[in-house]
């Protein structure tokens, strides 16, 4: 497996261009966490802060959201079609060139 390349819009509107591994069943909160962008994680990835909350860009097909995920953003704010939660989409091979941007805090 090899890393791939993911493009992470922050809530100023930066956009930070990063190296992700596939190979270590990493998500895209803890990516976050790595290159230090603002995400909180209060519940360190178990699907029940919103504080990962991320809109997809890209036209990646990431599946559909667990009953976890879509129950945490059913509560949360700022809510769009396009919202996932971080913390619940693992790096793969299949999201290089994945392009999200960081849902605004609340």
């Amino acid at each position: 497996m090899s890393d791939i390349t993911v493009h992470i819009i922050d809530r100023k509107g930066v956009k930070h261009t990063v190296e992700a591994p596939t190979d270590m069943a990493m998500n895209i909160m803890e990516l976050c966490k790595v290159y230090e962008l603002p995400v909180e994680a209060v519940c360190g990835g178990m699907a029940m802060c919103a504080t990962c909350q991320c809109y997809i860009i890209s036209d990646h097909n990431l599946g559909g959201r667990s009953d976890d995920e879509q129950a945490m953003l059913w509560e949360a704010q700022n809510v769009k079609e396009n919202s996932r939660l971080g913390c619940q989409l693992v790096i793969s091979e299949s999201m290089d060139g994945l392009i999200i941007e960081l849902a605004p805090e609340v």
